[in-house]
């Protein structure tokens, strides 16, 4: 296995249908309950594991996904209101030495409930034209509404992933 993308990297069909989006949704609006059974009763030591040599803590994780979504989130809704919108990249490894990254997990876990309820109602609504429309990333160039759906699913699930190899070790 290889333990950066343990399972896998995002894959997005050619032809994204409503099934694909109900999948993502699902597995978007069962993740908390999933996150909070993994890391609830962690304690200090268990937070400061990690999956591989150099690689982020558990506490570091689940502050690193709530910061990841809300910006994906972001450009979710803008690539659905505004014309192929160009949005700004954020260094996710700076970010993740900020000082709020010392707080208790759970403040970024409340954070993903409000969050991933918002993105399961927006995602039920998005009409088949709409999966096309595009924001620009300074970066990584064009993403699409439909490709931006699957990475929300994907990325969760990639770092519980990485969550549940660190509290193996």
């Amino acid at each position: 296995m290889d333990v950066k993308f343990p399972i896998g990297q995002l894959q997005v069909p050619d032809n994204v249908k409503a099934e694909h989006i109900q999948e993502w949704l699902g597995k978007i609006g069962t993740y908390t309950t999933r996150l909070r059974e993994a890391v609830d009763s962690l304690d200090e030591e268990q937070l400061g594991k990690k999956y591989r040599e150099g690689s982020w803590t558990v506490r570091q994780l689940v502050h690193h996904i709530a910061d990841s979504q809300l910006n994906m989130y972001q450009r979710l809704k803008l690539a659905l209101t505004d014309d192929n919108p160009t949005v700004p990249a954020f260094d996710q490894e700076k970010w993740a030495e900020l000082p709020d990254n010392s707080l208790p997990v759970e403040s970024s876990i409340r954070i993903l409930e409000g969050l991933n309820e918002r993105i399961v109602a927006l995602g039920q609504h998005v009409a088949d034209e709409q999966l096309d429309r595009v924001f620009t990333h300074e970066t990584n160039g064009e993403i699409s509404v439909a490709t931006k759906l699957a990475k929300l699913c994907w990325h969760e699930e990639h770092h519980l992933e990485h969550i549940k190899i660190a509290l193996a070790n």
